[in-house]
């Protein structure tokens, strides 16, 4: 029976240290107070009605806590992270305000610039999976970009919404610690500060999906994007991650529900080749080696970079 008090005891320690109480003093204080109540009570009160009276108080009363944690978004955020875009539909047209396009000069010097453009569903004709690696094969960061037939594209990355106070932390997006951000962007921001900024290795798969899933995804991402703006969530690592956010959507949650490629994110293309969404023409070594995008030394992204990042890559015209 000790087990369970330990992990409950653990899991409320990180929940409080990850947490976004302020001050942060009280953070701390929490981190500790808690497991050591639950170890405390757990492994020192005698009487069994008396120590399951005073477990139940601190299990209930975290769970009453933690559920009840809003998220929020009107935080001190970083610079990359403070405006949202926002999406509405008239007709078929998307119109989309805060469209980012950061002029980066190195990874931390940088000019915020944002937009605001209309997309029309019915110009919608391609989607490509972009994986970007910075150590190793087994994470990545994964995001989806649209295209249209008149040459624009449009850039979606789920990821963290950072507060300034905060050092990024893998950790912590397993607990309330970060909300929920789409980030909507020019593809000389999203992909670019990876392939000529940081030097990331980055990938660009075109997705083979029919034109009626291009067009839903598109819709359901326009969506969510309006209701982050209004209602802001909370990040999760397991459940609503980079990952799982395009392959739900996509049509695959059952399929990959139980995949462990979910969570190390790194294999998410080979995943996506699986399940039949990138070209089954070659094999998935020759599609990710041919998709990998190859920069020349010193580039800019500059007003072309969408044009140059796909020449020569499988799938570009075709679907």
């Amino acid at each position: 029976m000790a087990l369970p008090f330990m992990l409950m005891a653990c899991f409320g320690a990180a929940a409080f240290w990850y947490s976004t109480i302020m001050p942060s003093g009280l953070r701390v204080v929490l981190a500790v107070l808690f497991p050591s109540l639950m170890l405390g009570t757990a492994f020192g009160v005698r009487r069994f009605r008396a120590r399951v009276a005073m477990l139940a108080v601190l299990i209930i009363g975290f769970w009453g806590w933690y559920l009840s944690d809003p998220p929020r978004n009107d935080r001190d955020w970083t610079l990359e992270y403070a405006v949202p875009a926002d999406a509405v539909f008239e007709g078929h047209v998307a119109h989309i305000r805060n469209v980012r396009d950061i002029r980066y000069r190195t990874v931390k010097d940088y000019t915020p610039h944002y937009y605001d453009a209309d997309y029309d569903l019915d110009q919608l004709d391609g989607l490509d999976l972009v994986t970007s690696y910075w150590a190793g094969e087994t994470i990545a960061h994964v995001f989806l970009s649209f295209s249209f037939r008149n040459g624009r594209h449009l850039a979606i990355s789920i990821e963290t919404r950072r507060q300034k106070r905060f050092v990024y932390s893998t950790i912590a997006g397993f607990f309330h610690h970060y909300e929920l951000f789409y980030v909507v962007a020019d593809e000389r921001d999203l992909i670019g500060v990876r392939t000529d900024v940081r030097k990331e290795r980055v990938y660009l798969y075109h997705v083979r999906v029919s034109p009626e899933v291009r067009r839903k995804l598109f819709v359901s991402y326009v969506n969510e994007i309006h209701d982050l703006a209004h209602r802001a969530q909370w990040y999760n690592t397991l459940t609503d991650n980079c990952t799982t956010g395009i392959l739900a959507r996509a049509g695959a949650r059952l399929r990959y529900r139980f995949d462990w490629r979910v969570l190390l994110s790194g294999h998410t293309a080979r995943l996506a080749y699986d399940l039949g969404l990138l070209d089954q023409n070659e094999s998935f070594a020759t599609l990710k080696r041919e998709s990998r995008i190859v920069r020349p030394e010193g580039a800019e992204p500059g007003p072309d970079y969408s044009r140059e990042i796909r020449v020569g890559k499988i799938g570009e015209a075709t679907e």
